[in-house]
């Protein structure tokens, strides 16, 4: 992938992750099938009582813009292998629970009305296909269960379904920004999917598409393999240094981060992030070139969570005065000031400062480089102002604010406006 086509990607640096599906019945989070070994039998009430009477997606997605996201994601088939699509490979489909109909199409048109990119998330795995392997296998809920023990399924076949049900994806809703596949494990990998074969039919079906790494290769490597991806998930965490390959050139990365501790509904898990620590993480990943996807666990009755809601128009309270430090900006190939972190669009240096420290700030090395400075959130000027006792400090340029307390406690953007 080239890097004008992912230029919108690179550029968005901020996404909406849904997870969403029967786990948010039992509501102990998107695993609760595997965690707690549930048999089909017991699972399947789930299924006949599957009604989102209050789905929205028009509402989601206007929550996902006044945050600030410039694309979504959303689960089409989680690893229970319940699809909230209409495919014609599966019964296992929300068209035939009460929902009664395709919950994906209307994720498509609501967040396309909105302006946002459209993705679908996309689950390798599958606890209730019989043609994926129990035997052996390390993850899979029925995997110590005496009934299953020679279980050996068909996985080149259940490969094919992949295959089937992707082309499905890719071909009845349009244009699709972003697959993402969910994700390789032990010989779980690679060509076990028939990855290559795969990865060129979703090519030739959306030119254009960005894939990301989870399908089993390495992309990382110098010459990565035709299913390696575009851009690297890392999830739960950030990296400390951004992400590379074997050759030291920086690639595409995205953080994928929950609210709160799981990413399905989880009634009980009320661990939520603030919206502080969120900019702060979202700054972050972009000072080191990256991507932040956020997720959203919406309930049984298609609500998203009003404290997630409150959480995001927060964001969005910040994006609005600040965004232009996010969106289009990398790292800055600057050192990491020990006051916040620097993000960077041509000649503009946006200086994230996170703590204010005693005295006037300090900045590395920008004597004579800065033309012009102002408080990104209402342009105001500020003042860059050499103090009487920095002599020994030529080359540092030095930010004067008039009180000890800084204007944004979350994250205070200054721009730079850096000589071309």
């Amino acid at each position: 992938m080239t890097k004008e086509t992912m230029q919108w990607y690179l550029d968005a640096r901020f996404g909406m992750f849904i997870h969403w599906g029967l786990y948010a019945i039992p509501a102990r989070g998107e695993w609760v099938k595997q965690q707690e070994r549930i048999v089909e039998e017991d699972y399947q009430p789930f299924f006949e009582t599957f009604n989102p009477i209050h789905y929205d997606p028009r509402a989601w997605a206007k929550a996902a813009r006044a945050a600030g996201m410039k694309y979504a994601v959303m689960t089409s088939k989680h690893h229970d292998g319940f699809c909230l699509f209409d495919t014609q490979y599966t019964d296992y489909k929300a068209t035939n629970t009460p929902a009664g109909r395709d919950l994906i199409k209307e994720y498509v048109e609501a967040f396309r009305a909105e302006g946002l990119k459209v993705g679908f998330y996309y689950s390798l795995l599958d606890w209730h296909h019989p043609d994926y392997p129990i035997q052996g296998d390390s993850i899979h809920p029925m995997r110590n269960h005496p009934d299953f023990k020679d279980h050996q399924g068909n996985l080149p076949r259940y490969a094919d379904y992949i295959r089937n049900q992707v082309e499905e994806l890719l071909t009845h809703y349009g244009k699709i920004d972003i697959i993402w596949f969910d994700f390789s494990y032990d010989n779980m990998r690679g060509e076990a999917w028939k990855g290559t074969e795969l990865v060129q039919m979703v090519r030739k079906l959306q030119p254009g598409i960005i894939i990301d790494n989870r399908l089993g290769g390495n992309i990382k490597a110098r010459q990565p393999e035709v299913f390696a991806g575009d851009f690297a998930s890392p999830e739960q965490i950030i990296p400390p240094e951004g992400m590379t390959n074997e050759d030291g050139q920086p690639i595409p990365w995205e953080a994928c981060i929950t609210l709160n501790d799981h990413w399905g509904y989880h009634a009980y898990d009320k661990n939520w992030k603030s919206a502080k620590t969120l900019v702060r993480a979202l700054a972050e990943c972009v000072s080191k070139g990256g991507n932040l996807l956020l997720n959203v666990g919406p309930t049984a009755k298609g609500e998203i969570p009003p404290e997630c809601l409150d959480i995001l128009a927060q964001v969005g309270g910040w994006m609005h005065n600040n965004g232009a430090s996010i969106y289009g900006c990398g790292n800055a190939n600057l050192e990491k000031p020990e006051w916040g972190r620097f993000t960077r669009s041509g000649s503009r240096l946006y200086a994230h400062i996170l703590e204010r420290g005693i005295g006037p700030l300090n900045l590395r090395g920008l004597q004579d480089k800065v033309v012009y400075a102002r408080l990104l959130a209402d342009d105001s000027q500020i003042r860059l102002d050499r103090p009487w006792n920095a002599a020994e400090y030529p080359n540092d340029a030095f930010i004067a604010f008039p009180k000890s307390e800084l204007p944004d406690d979350w994250d205070t953007v200054v721009e730079l406006v850096l000589k071309e």
